[in-house]
């Protein structure tokens, strides 16, 4: 019996449902709709058993009285049940079971049927023509209200208004007489009404709920592109943020525990620009995953941008802090297997931890970004923890950026000349130009801590063009044969500026070029790709000297004399500051000395600070010296003095180093 049901059921579906693709979210919805009103069953039991108890009562028929008990009972059964699925059930995440479809579905058909058949059997079995009215219109009225409450099942709203009118329409058949056949006849074309009224009303309400279900659908995915990243699937970084804040928020004490780490990749743009973005990409995924695994439930994951990831760990102190770090490198012992690749990848990764590290969201981000700094300049693949050291340091660094900005209009940069003695002769062959600042607060800052900060802040282009500027208007008072030299900044070449700030010192002091020579380090041709040749190259072909600073510091400065045609050898001041006790010393620097007068190169022994040492760069046959044993950098004012002196006085260093002892 309950399979037969079930097969004119779905036929009886099929039959009246519209044509319409419904997602389970919007049928899901339709079947929430039948419980959504408890209110209005609750008025329909009661209207429907009050004047079926009226009509039982007065008809005083047994079967009439036990059609309105069971009226009463259904009635009852269906007010309960949406009561219940309303509070209980309608919240609940997730859909609906489909047994609470079905109750409704037998609930309002055996309502309906009842109603039909009450009207049927008082039709029949009375002639009391006020209870046949009454009757009838009680299958009327409830039919009419079907089409709109029903409307999100179609097959229930039609089924009822069949299951109510058709026995009515019998009843009133069998009834006879002229009113009550025309009165059969509306009630029969209403069903055909009221099934097209149920229809327009459940097309009306699918589209609206189809609408509604697809802008969630929408909302849903826009939020997910808003909070996580679409490569990896981990949070995104604004997603970190928020979460990132609301914790803080949260927190039950200023004192409560909380770690952040802050990850990138050792060299990945190497990976990526060699194997390419679709590698690097998967790469980055491979890695997030990882990283997923080793934080586990302890926290959560964010990719910050490019190969930098972000995670947070709540309650996470120190001691935890270093168990979890520990646990991510972990993760990076082992190769990453991409698309045929075996990939060998390390990372570095700054720690801070609140309330120790920072007290804000923002500030313990900061923290833990300087951190990450400090990991990958003491040799990455390693982690650090945020000291206040190290924001002591990023104050001073971001103060002397600052000032380094306005430091040329104000005065404050000026150069300094240390001269180069020429061995045999003894007299000024080459003045190094060293740059100076002094600061108006700080103090005198030393180059090697605002040089690098310029070169950062790419300061260090308008520095060098105004120190080539100055270098060659001081250079223009000395006598014609002595060069000036100027350091060039790896980061310099990288531009196209050098070469115009060379030409506009040359024609703004109307210096020759012979006289201007740059110095430059093996750094400068790391990274080289033909533009570091070719614009030296270019500068040298106008009459500039080239001198290779630090000489014999590097890995490959052999090749580099091999394929740059250098005018001077700056022998590393390390090399000569052994030579008397070292032979190994000795024996480098004299076949340093030896090949570039094989190359037909000039040579300057740098660092010399002992007579002794002198004598030996005198020995081994370098062209120059310069140290501090000769004479220390001096202001432009002071190198033109000592200039004067010896032209006046014929002397050359020896003299000026007997004089120096004798004062």
């Amino acid at each position: 019996m309950s399979s037969l049901f079930r097969h004119w059921s779905a036929k009886l579906r099929a039959r009246l449902a519209p044509d319409t693709q419904q997602s389970a979210e919007v049928q899901d919805s339709l079947v929430r709709s039948l419980y959504a009103s408890p209110a209005s069953l609750m008025i329909g039991a009661v209207a429907g058993g009050a004047l079926s108890y009226v009509v039982a009562h007065h008809a005083q028929r047994v079967e009439i009285s036990a059609i309105a008990a069971l009226i009463f009972l259904v009635a009852l059964s269906r007010s309960v049940s949406a009561v219940y699925f309303q509070r209980e059930l309608a919240h609940q995440d997730g859909p609906t079971r489909p047994i609470w479809g079905l109750a409704y579905e037998l609930g309002a058909w055996g309502y309906a049927a009842l109603l039909g058949l009450l009207a049927f059997a008082t039709l029949t079995l009375t002639e009391d023509a006020s209870l046949h009215i009454l009757s009838v219109c009680l299958v009327a009225a409830y039919s009419g209200g079907i089409a709109g409450r029903n409307a999100g099942r179609v097959h229930i709203a039609i089924g009822q208004t069949c299951f109510a009118l058709l026995p009515t329409t019998l009843g009133l058949c069998i009834a006879g007489g002229l009113g009550y056949w025309v009165l059969a006849t509306m009630l029969f074309l209403m069903i055909f009404a009221m099934a097209e009224i149920t229809r327009t009303t459940h097309r009306i309400v699918v589209e609206a709920l189809q609408g509604k279900y697809e802008k969630s659908q929408l909302a849903t995915k826009f939020e997910r592109l808003a909070r996580f990243d679409s490569l990896t699937g981990v949070e995104n970084r604004m997603a970190m943020q928020m979460r990132l804040r609301d914790l803080f928020d949260r927190r039950r004490s200023d004192q409560d525990a909380m770690a952040v780490f802050w990850m990138d990749l050792d060299r990945f743009k190497e990976i990526n620009d060699s194997l390419g973005h679709i590698i690097g990409d998967q790469l980055l995924c491979s890695v997030a995953a990882r990283l997923s695994h080793a934080v586990d439930d302890r926290g959560y994951v964010a990719r910050f941008g490019g190969d930098e990831f972000i995670l947070i760990c709540p309650g996470a102190d120190s001691a935890v802090a270093e168990q979890i770090a520990a646990d991510i490198m972990a993760e990076f012992v082992h190769d990453f297997d991409v698309s045929g690749y075996h990939l060998t990848v390390t990372a570095s990764m700054g720690i801070a931890v609140a309330p120790d590290d920072g007290r804000g969201s923002e500030e313990l981000l900061q923290h833990a970004d300087m951190a990450l700094y400090k990991a990958k300049h003491d040799g990455r693949n390693r982690h650090a923890r945020f000291s206040w050291s190290m924001k002591e340091r990023q104050n001073r660094t971001y103060e002397l950026e600052m000032g380094l900005r306005t430091a040329m209009a104000n005065g404050e940069l000026l150069l300094h000349y240390q001269p180069i003695f020429d061995t045999v002769t003894g007299k000024i062959a080459i003045c190094e130009a060293l740059m100076r600042w002094d600061h108006p607060v700080m103090g005198r800052i030393s180059p090697a801590e605002f040089i690098p900060i310029a070169e950062s802040s790419s300061l260090i282009e308008s520095i060098t063009a105004w120190a080539l500027e100055q270098a060659c208007r001081d250079a223009m008072h000395w006598e014609d044969h002595v060069r000036v030299a100027v350091n060039i900044s790896p980061a310099l070449i990288k531009s196209d500026g050098l070469p115009r700030a060379v030409i506009a010192a040359l024609l703004g002091s109307g210096l020759k070029a012979r006289r201007l020579e740059l110095e430059v380090t093996e750094s400068i041709f790391l990274e080289d790709s033909g533009r570091t040749s070719l614009i030296l190259s270019e500068l040298q072909r106008i009459g500039l000297r080239l001198a290779l600073d630090d000489f014999g510091t590097g890995y490959s400065s052999l090749g580099y004399l091999r394929d740059y045609a250098f005018d001077t050898l700056k022998v590393d001041q390390s090399f000569m500051r052994g030579v008397g006790e070292s032979g190994r010393d000795r024996a480098i620097a004299q076949s340093v000395a030896y090949l570039a007068h094989s190359l037909d190169v000039e040579t300057v022994a740098e660092g010399i600070e002992t007579e002794e040492q002198l004598r030996y760069a005198r020995e081994m046959g370098f062209s120059n010296v310069q140290g501090f044993v000769l004479s220390k950098p001096m202001t432009a004012d002071d190198l033109l003095e000592m200039m004067g002196k010896m032209k006046r006085e014929r002397s050359d260093v020896v003299t000026l180093m007997k004089d120096r002892r004798r004062a």
